[in-house]
């Protein structure tokens, strides 16, 4: 079913920061039926510069003016999480389907408000998750539900980063470790991909408890977060998660164990993954990214948007996410 009333999607993008350089925006020029036609950013010089820079015909300053342009049919919003309910509620209200970076809001109920404001306004919301898309997580969900490596018993995370990590952009005005922008510190920005992931492979968690404390106080979020979840298929799955870690002991790897093997992947970083299969030798795939990170996401949504095929990132899946970080940072630790 097409979801707007045209041949093809229009975007919109609120705040063209970082993000909007090479991960995503240049990306819809680049989908079929898709272009950018307008960019805004509370700073005039740097929306210039970007609109500029990437051939963007239209440039805003106020959010308001750029959805309200008759053109623009699709909004993007790529601002930090603590305005992505009030951006979305303003688009909503303007009848057009939001696209929102992750994670989808700075709380569980800042995320439903969000769902509430899209149905009730009978628009689409899609959340950046765009590691839904990505050919090696494809793959991996394909040899998972093919049975390539039994029933499945067991997901472990690990992710262990040093206090500035290096796979993460570096802001001047850093962000991401603002509870009051972002919901909280790295956990919130990096295992909201890694839950979100989880939950492309195996369906919802339904239940999920943990721990969070600050150890090294070089910011005001949580540093360090262990946890355990429950998916509604059964399977169990542990976390640990730690901001403060050593160079010699940074890992990011997500074990997959199954009745009659496993599945080994880092979350960040190239699309490789090994496969273990019992009396077998490992196999380890490589996959090629793509230069745009987001643009097989993007097409997805546009294909939805056109009624030509679906997006796998909803508002209602990313929520999800934000629950169970929700639920695994509850208990601090002084």
């Amino acid at each position: 079913m097409q979801k707007i009333n045209d041949s093809e999607v229009r975007w919109g993008v609120i705040g063209v920061g970082n993000v909007c350089e090479v991960k995503s925006a240049p990306a819809m020029n680049l989908v079929p039926h898709s272009k950018l036609v307008g960019v805004m950013r509370r700073d005039e010089a740097k929306v210039k510069d970007y609109a500029s820079r990437h051939g963007v015909p239209k440039w805003y300053t106020d959010a308001q003016q750029l959805i309200n342009d008759p053109e623009v049919n699709a909004i993007y919003i790529a601002t930090p999480p603590n305005s992505h309910l009030e951006m979305t509620r303003m688009a909503a209200e303007a009848g057009k389907p939001v696209y929102v970076e992750k994670p989808m809001a700075r709380t569980h109920s800042e995320c439903l408000a969000m769902i509430e404001v899209c149905e009730k306004a009978n628009v689409p919301l899609y959340v950046a998750y765009y590691r839904r898309a990505l050919p090696h997580f494809v793959q991996i969900k394909e040899l998972i539900d093919g049975g390539a490596i039994g029933e499945i018993r067991t997901v472990h995370v690990n992710m262990k980063q040093v206090v500035e990590p290096e796979i993460i952009t570096m802001l001047e005005n850093n962000w991401r470790v603002v509870p009051e922008i972002a919901g909280g510190g790295y956990f919130f920005d990096l295992a909201s991909h890694q839950l979100d992931l989880l939950d492309f492979f195996f369906g919802k968690i339904t239940h999920a408890s943990g721990f969070a404390t600050n150890q090294a106080k070089a910011y005001a979020a949580e540093d360090l977060v262990v946890g355990s979840f429950v998916f509604e298929n059964g399977v169990l799955g542990t976390g640990n998660w730690c901001f403060t870690s050593s160079h010699s002991a940074e890992k990011d790897e997500i074990i997959l164990d199954g009745s009659t093997g496993q599945i080994r992947f880092a979350t960040f970083g190239k699309g490789e993954f090994a496969l273990i299969q019992d009396f077998q030798e490992p196999q380890h795939f490589h996959l090629s990214l793509p230069h745009h990170i987001q643009q097989p996401l993007i097409q997805s949504i546009v294909e939805d948007l056109l009624g030509t095929g679906t997006c796998p990132s909803t508002g209602v899946s990313g929520a999800r996410a934000n629950w169970v970080m929700g639920e695994l940072v509850k208990t601090k630790i002084a």
